[in-house]
């Protein structure tokens, strides 16, 4: 008869090959117990009833599903970003954007990544990724105590040790870059290096922060995007219906440059511009609606977190732009008399140049987001002030109601627990 295994040890193995070299080579023996043994006091437990260890194994098995299913959720991802890392390598020559927001006359770069920034830019990306990650690694920690899990305190500082080597290489190539000793090859061979890990680490922590999930509302939660790239993305399920007025708002926090991208964008058949919002280049940021635009007075890209919400009405194409609770902008002639088409593709972090599809990364959102909510009506001052101050019950969008259940992710981007008005406090 064997014994149920130690959370411990289930918990190692369903977090894969990515923790093995922080524990090094393990090796488990199974103990046979008599028929007419005492399993409780021979359990690598120590402690507790057989109503206890029943329940734990329920709970473990529990894990093991949905350990199951992250693991085919993440099997094609993981294939795309190998072979974008092997081509990334491999090419030599880089195709150059030309101006404007991917309309017409725009030179469309299929491995939009490789148009990145300088090289002191990207290795900024990296440290706010790196900074990100501890920062969820401070949050496994609380969460940890409050729960007196040593099984946890474990894995994080295993993660804590890899971020610390992730410094190391980035510190080094650092002073690489400055001795110019990094030649196109090896810069291009280290990047991937790195920001494979990340990817992998992102995973981790992910992982980690499920056993946080069932403790949180089902909206408390975040998205972040850590770099300028064509395949971190996550995606509404639901579509918009056809809609003659809408009303749009979110939590937002970046610090990009130049621009923090596409925070959201809604493709239809024979109109990728349907409903995007967008801040490019050096472009204010600016609504498109049926590839109609306006100019947004939002100035955000400050690493804090802001409310925004804009609204329009088909009717004369009436709009109304709000920043943290206020009203700072509002113009007419916005794509008058043209409803929101249904049954397209919502995207949030990219933006689409054909239907769920055909992603730039000079246009990718980087930063991070959250209570994405869409309603089919004009929000007046009052409610939107509310929603930016946290002095009323939150809304939901009516549409589009922001909830984990509601949101895939792909690439890398990554979701965490998230309290919007904890910064008002």
């Amino acid at each position: 008869r064997l014994l149920p295994p130690p959370p411990l040890l289930l918990l190692l193995l369903l977090l894969g090959p990515a923790l093995g070299q922080g524990l090094g080579q393990t090796r488990f023996i199974c103990t046979s117990v008599p028929l007419d043994g005492d399993v409780c006091a021979a359990s690598a437990l120590g402690t507790g009833s057989a109503e206890e260890l029943k329940g734990t194994v329920l709970q473990l098995r529990e894990t093991v599903l949905q350990q199951k299913e992250t693991i085919m959720n993440q099997k094609e991802t993981i294939r795309e970003l190998t072979a974008k890392l092997g081509r990334c390598e491999s090419q030599s020559v880089l195709e150059l954007p030309g101006e404007g927001k991917g309309r017409k006359g725009f030179s469309k770069n299929t491995m939009g990544d490789l148009s990145r920034p300088a090289a002191a830019e990207t290795l900024s990306q990296l440290g706010q990724t790196l900074q990100s990650l501890k920062t969820r690694l401070e949050n496994l920690e609380q969460f940890s105590r409050m729960n007196s899990s040593s099984q946890t305190n474990n894995l994080k500082d295993i993660l804590q040790n890899k971020i610390d080597d992730l410094e190391k290489q980035v510190l080094s190539r650092v002073n690489s870059l400055e001795e110019g000793k990094l030649s196109p090859r090896n810069e291009s061979e280290e990047r991937g290096k790195i920001e494979s890990t990340l990817t992998s680490l992102h995973q981790r922590i992910s992982d980690l922060e499920k056993g946080q999930k069932d403790n949180r509302p089902p909206d408390r939660f975040q998205l972040t995007f850590p770099l300028r790239t064509n395949y971190m993305y996550a995606k509404v399920k639901k579509s918009l219906p056809e809609m003659y007025a809408f009303s749009i708002c979110m939590w937002i926090k970046s610090s990009a440059s130049p621009g923090m991208g596409t925070p959201f964008s809604y493709a239809v058949p024979g109109q990728a511009n349907e409903l995007v919002l967008i801040e490019w280049g050096n472009n204010p940021m600016e609504i498109l609606i049926n590839d109609k635009v306006a100019k947004l007075p939002f100035a955000i890209n400050d690493g804090k977190w802001h409310h925004i919400c804009v609204t329009w009405t088909t009717r004369d194409g009436v709009w109304e732009a709000y920043q943290d609770g206020t009203q700072t902008g509002n113009g007419e002639n916005l794509a008058p008399y043209h409803p929101i088409k249904p049954q397209g593709v919502l995207v949030l972090g990219q933006e689409q140049d054909t239907l769920g599809g055909g992603f730039d990364a000079t246009q990718a959102f980087v930063g991070e987001l959250a209570h994405f909510n869409v309603w089919d009506r004009k929000l007046s001052p009052g409610e939107v002030y509310g929603l930016a101050t946290c002095s009323s019950k939150a809304l939901a969008g009516n549409v589009i109601a922001w909830a984990e259940a509601n949101i895939d992710i792909y690439g890398g981007a990554t979701k965490w627990t998230f309290e919007a008005c904890r910064q008002l406090n």
